[in-house]
């Protein structure tokens, strides 16, 4: 884990949507990460090729590639996804599955963002709980929140701009950091030599 001052968070949104409100939230989000927070909006998920086990065990395609290395470099991940049939959508299932051989996100802090009005979006969250919980993701719980946005609340620069939710927002990329923070100021477990 580097030092706060470094801190990586990787933002993936599970829509391939040009107007996604999911997007635009974690937009917005990277635009209110604290000092020394850099937040970086994944940006590949349409490029991913379908997941084949043939084609993890080898080298995998570019697109994969390029996903593996900001999960690596990253010190937790922030999901935002819609709901698609009562489900999550299949390109970011596809984006999961690309991370489960190679423990991509084996105890990596993550946490979780619905955007969808109240009482919507809860099975995508549920499979996307599941899957988090299947990898062994280390969830962020005071991070993972409801926070509906209206799609009229998305500005023409594509992030959010009604106050309350970007103040909410805010206190969810902090309660991140804060998590961090004291991840890595907790005692290490000495191994004796």
């Amino acid at each position: 884990m580097r030092s706060m001052a470094q801190t990586r968070l990787l933002l993936i949104s599970g829509s391939t949507r040009g107007a996604s409100t999911n997007t635009a939230a974690l937009r917005t989000a990277a635009a209110l990460a604290p000092a020394g927070v850099t937040a970086v909006l994944y940006d590949g998920l349409a490029e991913l090729p379908a997941f084949t086990p043939d084609a993890d065990d080898s080298a995998p395609p570019p697109a994969v590639a390029a996903l593996r290395a900001q999960l690596a470099a990253a010190d937790a991940v922030l999901f935002c996804t819609p709901e698609y049939a009562g489900a999550l959508p299949g390109s970011l299932k596809n984006l999961l599955d690309w991370t489960v051989g190679t423990g991509d996100l084996y105890g990596k802090p993550a946490a979780w963002i619905n955007v969808a009005a109240p009482g919507r979006g809860l099975g995508a969250l549920a499979e996307l709980t599941t899957v988090l919980g299947y990898v062994t993701a280390e969830m962020i719980e005071p991070a993972c929140v409801a926070i509906p946005v209206a799609r009229d609340a998305v500005a023409a620069d594509g992030t959010v701009s009604d106050e309350a939710v970007r103040a909410a927002l805010g206190a969810t990329v902090q309660a991140i950091t804060d998590h961090l923070s004291a991840r890595n100021s907790a005692p290490q477990d000495a191994t004796p030599g």
